[in-house]
């Protein structure tokens, strides 16, 4: 008998969610710039819709303790005008989706009702303490 043995790494990371492609893009969001102030204060999330980034953008928030990333379109639905959450869904800690109301807590990508999905997460790095990459 031959044992088989399995390891995961962080390069092989997928979400594999049958409405969300998996784009690879990088962003360094410098955190001393004006427009990303607001990411320096925990439970504060923003909408970044940057072309390329994402697929509708990301939501990242800053958790006291580090950051998270999300993207910012609704992970159980078919990509199309209501699938894009922005500024205006961000509910505090919570991102609403604009098709089925269904609500998304951004310390975890969670919902808060049973659904097939959560969020789709991306990687954050802290490169300094003024600087964060999110990448996939």
């Amino acid at each position: 008998m031959i044992p088989v043995l399995f390891s995961c790494n962080d390069d092989d990371y997928s979400n594999n969610n049958r409405y969300l492609p998996n784009y690879n893009f990088s962003i360094d969001i410098d955190l001393s710039l004006p427009l990303y102030q607001e990411l320096l204060y925990p439970s504060n999330p923003m909408y970044i819709g940057q072309a390329g980034i994402g697929i509708n953008g990301i939501i990242v928030m800053n958790t006291g303790n580090s950051f998270v990333a999300f993207e910012a379109s609704c992970p159980n639905q078919e990509l199309g005008p209501c699938s894009l959450i922005n500024d205006d869904d961000l509910n505090g800690v919570n991102a609403v989706c604009p098709c089925d109301d269904v609500e998304y807590n951004l310390f975890t990508g969670l919902a808060t009702t049973p659904v097939e999905y959560s969020l789709k997460p991306y990687r954050v790095e802290m490169l300094s303490p003024t600087l964060v990459r999110v990448y996939n």
